[in-house]
């Protein structure tokens, strides 16, 4: 039987993103490196509900030297050691690098299925972008939407707007997963 996962993005459905002219950023450093209000009750919740939680997260800085490798490790390890998370995958390239695993395209999705025998169709994606969602979409995955107002493309639909991740979580777990339509019910 195959299991079913919650993918979330890092910045901004996990931890704050640093908003800078309307645009998210990854926190700069470890001391920056905050989490969001409910998400450890959100991914308990789901760990009690069978869900296996994995973060997937573009982090090109890293690739452009805006970032060491090393900070986004000590990040990634802070989260392994806060949350209930089974996995994070990372993805370090740049757009013209044109990998496979860089949102939107399913890369990371799509190992994690592999490797954890997840069933992409009754799985779930969080996140606040429109590569996020354009993955969640590519890998055949549900898609909810955290809305910030960015100055930035919009996501293409289906997907359900949530308020956080705790709301998406709520949705899930009350069987009002479908992302069938846009939604901007609170």
């Amino acid at each position: 039987m195959q299991r079913r996962a919650v993918f979330l993005d890092r910045d901004g459905v996990v931890n704050r993103s640093v908003v800078s002219n309307g645009k998210p950023f990854p926190p700069p450093d470890l001391g920056a490196f905050e989490l969001l209000p409910g998400v450890p009750e959100a991914l308990l919740n789901l760990r009690r509900a069978g869900y296996l939680n994995i973060v997937v997260t573009n982090q090109p800085d890293v690739r452009t030297g805006v970032q060491q490798r090393c900070v986004v490790d000590d990040m990634h390890a802070s989260l392994l050691g806060r949350l209930d998370l089974d996995a994070i995958e990372a993805c370090f390239h740049v757009e013209a690098d044109a990998c496979d695993c860089r949102k939107p395209k399913p890369g990371m999705l799509l190992a994690a299925a592999s490797r954890y025998g997840i069933d992409l169709g009754a799985s779930f994606l969080v996140g606040d972008r429109w590569r996020d969602i354009g993955a969640a979409h590519a890998a055949g995955c549900k898609a909810f939407f955290i809305d910030y107002g960015y100055d930035e493309r919009r996501p293409d639909e289906p997907y359900v707007v949530v308020d956080s991740l705790a709301d998406a979580v709520s949705r899930i777990l009350a069987g009002n997963p479908s992302p069938t339509k846009r939604s901007t019910e609170p």
